[in-house]
């Protein structure tokens, strides 16, 4: 029997996966994505772009498509979809993994202050001028607007459009993975003083972590969400020993 395993992405770490699925002879495969990228890479699965309409329509596209498994590897602060994705496991019956990077933990030598969301470290900013490297999302800066007294240096994968509108941003379009040496030089050329940073874990983002480490950053570190997961697995090989497992249940009970 083929099996079939729908894979919510967004990440690197669920391109990777969907790749080595792919590897193996007999799944149906197909990675969905947000959309919020305007040139994803290239991924190695068939892909399809957007929501579901919820819990209940994302259960129902399960159904409808005839499903054995789902797997969630979307970004740890996906909340809303990850929310969704053991909702609507529930409702189709079928197995969810969750692949969840391990976050970030402060070392020696690290000037973190943890802040609830984006509005808390534009708070956590203050009131005199600074400069400020945003490592946000596009969808994360409109609050930022609120202190044009501050500098902002902004790197999207996606050009920011419209631009904020305060006096001084400087735009860096670039894709990750990014090196220690070229950050350094990118946070001591712009005075950066304070980095605004979601804590991702993994390695593909860390560079800026480490660097701020080194040239005495501090990094205004935003919480993750509190999601009423189940459980995980931390990397994608302990992603793929789930998946097999799941689906070897499936196999012994005949569904």
């Amino acid at each position: 029997m083929t099996r079939s395993i729908l894979i919510l992405g967004g990440t690197a770490d669920a391109r990777i996966l969907a790749g080595k699925l792919a590897e193996d002879s007999g799944y149906r495969l197909l990675l969905s994505m947000a959309g919020r990228t305007r040139n994803p890479v290239a991924q190695p699965v068939p892909m399809r772009t957007g929501g579901f309409g919820g819990a209940s329509g994302l259960a129902a596209f399960i159904t409808e498509n005839q499903f054995d498994l789902l797997v969630d590897a979307t970004h740890p602060y996906a909340a809303r979809i990850s929310t969704n994705a053991i909702e609507a496991a529930r409702l189709a019956n079928i197995p969810l993994v969750t692949l969840e990077r391990p976050a970030w933990e402060k070392q020696p030598g690290d000037d973190w202050q943890s802040v609830a969301d984006v509005e808390s470290a534009l708070a956590a900013l203050g009131a005199e001028s600074t400069n400020a490297f945003l490592a946000l999302g596009r969808q994360e800066l409109l609050p930022f607007e609120a202190a044009p007294q501050h500098h902002y240096l902004i790197r999207s994968v996606d050009p920011v459009e419209p631009p904020l509108d305060v006096p001084h941003a400087h735009y860096i379009t670039a894709r990750g993975p990014f090196a220690l040496d070229d950050e350094m030089t990118l946070l001591r050329d712009n005075r950066v003083a304070f980095i605004v940073s979601k804590n991702s874990g993994g390695t593909a983002a860390y560079a800026k972590i480490e660097a701020a480490r080194r040239l005495g950053i501090t990094v205004l570190m935003i919480e993750r969400p509190a999601i009423s997961r189940t459980a995980t697995v931390p990397t994608i090989d302990a992603a793929l020993a789930a998946i097999r497992h799941q689906l070897s249940l499936l196999d012994e009970r005949g569904e």
